[in-house]
């Protein structure tokens, strides 16, 4: 028995890291209305995993019970099936999640062929189900039970939530085809889905730029026309508005030289692409909203207000790369098209960005003081981002940058202090800077030094936040 348990302890800690690496974290499965039929086969897998660590952990099971047992792990490799040919119709899967499924069948074969023999002779005996003593193994086995049946409930209750999710009927689809249609990038993002989705609420016919045209077809559903060139759209479009959302997540990768080029290619390169989409158009777009960051104004750590007529500073890699995507957005100024640049700071959010792992890290009492603390932390929840783009898109009078920012902005040991609260937790850990800057190198200012970026223009146009302070936000989101 000792080899079946170390398969599946290896299965156990192998589908742990698929699930909250790739489906949870990369992915986001549980928030996407395309992945409702994955998730269902997920909760059926894992119940049936969650059964067979239990049910081996304390029983040897004969007769009928091992032709039940028999049953259950062919309806794995049968789920297991289904599941691959639904990610091939939904989504794109990584290579390394390719490799990873490709590891836990060899290891579940090889867990079959073990199990095989032992359960014919299981079946062959009188039926009942014996008490055994597997010593250490019975709970190390029930606690991936039990963890298993705890994410099979998990993904149930996303399940549920997901198939409320509202599907536009046909005269719906056909008045929306009328319709003049808002172009947006990066729609499959953590900003862009929200705006899609409330865009698709409000009736309005939305056109998706994305590299995955399969998984944003079947995220978004019919009522959203995906394209992943943008070359596809014929220059009679009606397109009323384009969003520009898309590019390269920047905190992540060092910031090496190919780094920089690809940062700026998936930002400025897709703007440059925009604007030339907007001159062959018959008819131009009344509005381009470009989304930039407060990384505009550079590493500002003197607590002087950053309005957002405040100049860039030159030299500073974010300050540059925000100035050249704002730099080609303004193009389309001279096309007559009325250009929005959102400047915007950290967007909090349960279903993505950086707000999950903060909030991981301080349920588990880990919220941590970076270098000084000092360092001002501009925020913005995500009703609040997608609000300011429908703003931007409907007030004829806003145009040129905008904070998109919180008017209330902590220093970064109060943003991790008032984080830990909402949990119920403490920050008390501190992270010096210097190790800090000697492993992230300059892209370690994003952490360590700070903007007091203020939200005058949004402000002065008369946009009410619905989330305007930090603990009111952190509630929220907690």
């Amino acid at each position: 028995m000792n080899s079946l348990f170390i398969l599946l302890s290896v299965q156990a800690v192998m589908g742990a890291f698929d699930n909250l690496w790739h489906h949870e974290l990369q992915a986001q499965l549980p928030q996407r209305a395309s992945a409702r039929r994955e998730l269902g086969l997920h909760l059926v897998r894992e119940a049936i995993y969650g059964i067979v660590f239990i049910g081996l952990a304390w029983w040897q099971w004969q007769g009928a019970w091992a032709v039940l047992l028999a049953g259950l792990l062919a309806t794995e490799v049968v789920v297991t099936l289904a599941d691959f040919l639904e990610e091939d119709r939904s989504r794109t899967l990584p290579p390394f999640e390719r490799v990873l499924h490709t590891l836990l069948t060899i290891s579940y074969g090889l867990f079959l062929a073990l199990m095989a023999p032992l359960l014919w002779r299981w079946v062959q005996a009188p039926t009942q189900l014996l008490p055994v003593d597997h010593g250490v193994w019975a709970p190390l086995l029930t606690l991936f039970g039990v963890g298993v049946l705890a994410w099979s409930a998990r993904n149930l209750v996303a399940w549920r939530q997901l198939g409320r999710v509202p599907v536009p009927a046909a005269a719906q689809l056909a008045s929306m085809r009328r319709q003049p249609a808002v172009l947006v990038t990066g729609a499959t993002g953590f900003v862009g889905q929200a705006l899609v989705a409330e865009l698709c609420r409000d009736g309005r016919r939305v056109i998706a730029l994305s590299r995955d045209r399969r998984q944003a077809r079947a995220q978004f559903g019919p009522g959203v026309w995906v394209v992943d060139d943008l070359e596809a759209i014929p220059s009679e479009t009606r397109i009323d508005a384009i969003v520009h959302l898309a590019g390269a997540r920047v905190l992540g990768l060092p910031w090496t030289a190919a780094r920089r080029r690809e940062l700026l290619d998936s930002r400025v390169g897709i703007t440059q692409r925009l604007v030339a989409l907007m001159r062959r158009l018959d008819e131009r777009p009344r509005v381009f909203v470009s989304a930039s960051a407060v990384g505009f104004y550079g590493a500002v750590n003197d607590g002087s207000p950053c309005t957002e007529a405040r100049a860039p500073q030159a030299g500073e890699f974010q300050s540059d790369l925000c100035a050249a995507i704002e730099h080609e957005a303004r193009r389309a100024e001279a096309l007559g098209v009325r250009v929005v640049r959102l400047r915007f700071g950290v967007v909090l959010g349960r279903e993505g960005g950086a707000y999950p792992m903060q909030a991981l890290a301080a349920r588990l009492g880990l919220g941590a003081r970076l270098g000084t603390g000092q360092q001002p932390t501009p925020w913005l929840h995500r009703d609040d981002a997608v609000g300011l783009v429908r703003f931007a898109l409907e007030q004829p009078q806003l145009a040129g940058a905008v904070n998109a920012v919180a008017p209330d902005v902590p220093c970064q040991a109060d943003f991790a202090r008032a984080l830990a609260q909402s949990f119920g937790r403490r920050a008390w850990l501190s992270a010096p800077a210097w190790p800090l800057r000697q492993l992230a190198g300059e892209m370690s200012t994003i952490l360590l030094d700070g903007q007091r970026a203020v939200p005058a223009a949004a402000l002065a146009a008369g946009y009410r936040f619905r989330h305007p302070t930090l603990t009111g936000a952190l509630a929220d989101l907690a």
